[in-house]
């Protein structure tokens, strides 16, 4: 056995290191170990892996979505969020530094990407907040923490690649995210006003009179939201109401966020090609991500890597909580080399067996890989919402992670708090699905 995890090491990290992408790079590692440690005709057993897991029912809802979030990435979503949002936010302390969080929260139910929901509230949000006066350093913290948000709240890419590897209802897992994705939304709004509060100067005085916009000017806002929670409701209110599966509901979600664009008149032929180039990438990549984690998982499981690890892990004798502890210490070393996808399709055939051998629910702990899935964002020198911050702002990228620290340290202290409450994220799926 150590010569077999020896040999995957080797060539997994030599592969990456010469620059091939992740997906071939595992594809190609287990043919290596079966070429090297079995005499299995490597030629018929792939096209059948490749139609197995791409062909999996649960992977129709993916890239349906991601067409939903290419939409309305490309409308005037965005602006339409702030000016619904900022005459509300103005009551909190803090002010408008909350429309980074409330408006992340809001694509984060349509979009599923964490990237794309950084991208699309900062896009208007950060020049809007600088213009005004607000600090640069918790603007731009504020986003990167929020805009980790995309993966928790559904509709979530990354709880259907999970749901798909580790053969977990998606819509447990999107129900199941729910909570945790409003409670730690409430956690980064809470830091905002303690933070400000401490720090006064951070907002600028002019700001003040935001407090006292009517309320006829407020509920005027809402109608600026209406196009967006419409279409939540549609895709999340389908699903939970049993009408749709979340394939079926990401089907509506892509014809809401076409009626959407058509009414906000972003319906053109550059807007549909800009659309399709950039689903078939994302999908492409991730398809490829998928595919290659299943072939070598199912090549591990083969050669008995995972039972191997799993007695290892087992002979140390630790308690639950203290796994889950040192899980989120790998995952955090993790995630300053790899990101999100990669992770967990690298990690899953090993991990899952032993949080379930621990007494873990599964349903559980796919919210608990989402949220250090989020940390991986937000770390250097691989976090995606940096360089997407990065690439707006034209900040350091040292910078940008000092000021998002501590909303790292609030997404620690929450997976911690899930850990120790594990009805955090499991009661919802047990009140509504049973």
């Amino acid at each position: 056995m150590t010569s077999i995890a020896t040999t995957l090491l080797a060539v997994l990290f030599g592969t990456l290191a010469s620059g091939v992408w992740i997906g071939l790079t595992l594809i190609f590692t287990a043919v290596v170990l079966l070429y090297t440690f079995r005499s299995i005709p490597v030629d018929r057993l792939l096209p059948q892996y490749v139609f197995n897991i791409l062909t999996t029912p649960e992977l129709i809802a993916l890239p349906l979505f991601i067409v939903m979030g290419e939409f309305l990435f490309r409308t005037r979503l965005s602006r339409a969020l702030f000016d619904g949002l900022a005459p509300w936010a103005g009551l909190l302390p803090g002010r408008l530094l909350h429309v980074n969080v409330a408006g992340s929260s809001i694509f984060a139910a349509v979009s599923g990407s964490s990237a794309a929901t950084t991208q699309v509230v900062g896009r208007i949000a950060l020049s809007e907040l600088e213009r005004r006066g607000y600090a640069r350093p918790i603007a731009v913290g504020s986003l990167a923490g929020a805009g980790t948000l995309g993966f928790l709240i559904p509709p979530s890419t990354i709880m259907i690649i999970y749901g798909v590897l580790a053969d977990e209802s998606v819509l447990r897992l999107f129900t199941a995210g729910f909570v945790p994705g409003v409670l730690l939304a409430l956690c980064f709004m809470a830091w905002i006003m303690v933070h400000t509060t401490i720090r006064p100067e951070l907002v600028p005085e002019s700001e003040r009179a935001l407090r006292h916009v009517s309320l006829g000017e407020r509920l005027s806002a809402l109608r600026e939201l209406a196009p967006v929670v419409a279409l939540i409701v549609a895709v999340l209110g389908s699903m939970y109401g049993g009408l749709a599966t979340p394939s079926e509901a990401a089907a509506i979600g892509v014809v809401g966020a076409m009626i959407i664009a058509a009414a906000q008149g972003g319906l053109t032929f550059a807007t549909l090609r800009d659309v399709a180039l950039g689903s078939v990438q994302t999908c492409a990549m991730i398809g490829l991500i998928v595919l290659g984690a299943s072939i070598l998982g199912n090549v591990a499981a083969i050669l008995g890597v995972p039972r191997a690890i799993a007695g290892f892990v087992e002979g140390l004798g630790l308690a639950p909580f203290a796994l889950i502890l040192v899980l989120m210490l790998v995952y955090l070393v993790l995630g300053c080399f790899l990101d999100g996808f990669s992770m967990i399709v690298m990690t899953l055939p090993v991990v899952l067996p032993l949080v379930a051998g621990a007494g873990f629910d599964t349903v559980w702990f796919g919210i608990f890989l989402v949220l250090v899935v989020e940390m991986s964002q937000i770390t250097p020198p691989l976090g995606f919402n940096l360089f997407v911050i990065q690439g707006l702002t034209g900040e350091g990228l040292m910078t940008i992670t000092r000021h998002t620290l501590p909303y790292l340290l609030i997404l620690v202290g929450f997976v911690v708090l899930m850990a120790l409450f594990p009805d955090i994220a499991l009661f919802l799926p047990r009140l509504l699905l049973g």
